[in-house]
């Protein structure tokens, strides 16, 4: 699947001028443009690489097999992200709506499977929705709103589901550990929602006028945008992917457990983005950059992990990687307002 990056630009009557032909090949493409379009693919292949000379049984079946799964509720909850950052917003509440899934399921596990995903899928509509209207309808500031829904949501799981749980069903137990055709079903369930995920961006309505808003929300209005829908729907998308990576995490650990389970997954999930290349500011959103960027993280924290590095030394690393792609893209900006 070919990446395609879907641009405020996309919407513009005409395309830009092309560059003159005997301009220089640094004028037509310019080297920070270039890295931080690029450059999480290039370090996700030098980390892969590295690892493949340095790490034992790397690149063994059950060592890449972990990795997908482990990393496959991360891309989802990712994938919600990105799509709030592209209108310019931030979603902070997404570790809650996965603790208020968790807490919920095992209240309804006796309707079925269907029945309690059902439910843990209902939450994060309802908390996206109210997240969504805060931000579009009241016009609180996206970083604020969700903060509190964070807050909020969180205390409410732990009330209501209380400490760790068992789940025996079975439904959920061939979710977390079957497969089909060789593949985790964890892991398909994340194939196929990056692949929706990529239509919506680049083969509808809904992703311009996303990527439109997130470039200029008041010019989109005047416009003529349903800016307030496109913004409540965005949120509702995000509630409900992070749901669903609530309920992966939970069929994967065959147990419920809200007081722990999502915790700092927002900052997980905002870094996967931003290392993506996606821009904070929006207009922007990469797909396959989002996907690629979740799996370096989770490469970094498995290779540190492998050679006995403790995992609060990788949460530094990350730390790091993100000052670097937020510096890149600040570096970026100044460099075309340079060139305006």
């Amino acid at each position: 699947m070919a990446e395609q990056t879907a641009t405020a630009a996309d919407t513009a009557a005409t395309p830009p001028p092309a560059p003159a032909p005997d301009a220089p090949a640094s004028r037509r493409r310019p080297d920070g443009e270039w890295f931080r379009r690029n450059g999480v693919y290039l370090g996700l292949v030098a980390l892969v690489l590295v690892n493949l000379v340095i790490t034992p049984h790397f690149a063994s079946t059950g060592s890449l097999r972990l990795q997908m799964v482990q990393v496959a509720p991360i891309i989802v909850v990712s994938l919600g992200m990105a799509l709030v950052i592209g209108t310019g917003g931030i979603d902070l509440s997404v570790g809650a709506v996965m603790a208020m899934t968790a807490a919920v399921i095992p209240l309804y596990i006796g309707y079925g499977t269907v029945g309690a995903i059902a439910v843990g899928l209902v939450a994060g509509v309802l908390s996206g929705a109210l997240a969504g209207s805060v931000v579009a309808r009241i016009g609180v500031q996206p970083i604020i709103a969700t903060l509190a829904i964070m807050v909020g949501l969180r205390g409410l799981a732990n009330i209501v589901g209380g400490q760790i749980k068992s789940i025996r069903d079975p439904g959920f137990r061939s979710l977390g550990s079957g497969s089909l055709l060789g593949l985790p079903w964890v892991v398909l369930v994340a194939i196929v929602v990056a692949v929706l995920v990529w239509v919506l961006m680049t083969r509808t309505t809904f992703g311009r006028q996303l990527v439109a808003i997130g470039g200029n929300a008041r010019a989109s209005a005047l416009a003529g945008l349903p800016v307030k829908r496109v913004l409540t729907t965005v949120y509702v998308i995000s509630g409900v992917l992070a749901a669903l990576a609530g309920v992966l995490l939970v069929a994967r650990n065959q147990a419920s457990d809200p007081t722990q389970l999502g915790r700092l997954v927002e900052l997980t999930a905002i870094t996967a983005v931003v290392v993506g290349g996606t821009p904070l500011t929006g207009g922007q959103v990469r797909v396959l950059g989002t996907v690629a960027g979740a799996l370096l993280m989770q490469l970094i924290t498995y290779t540190l992990v492998a050679h006995d590095i403790t995992n609060s030394v990788a949460q530094m690393v990350q730390a790091v990687i993100v000052v670097l792609a937020v510096y890149a893209q600040v570096g970026t900006r100044k460099r075309r307002r340079s060139r305006a």
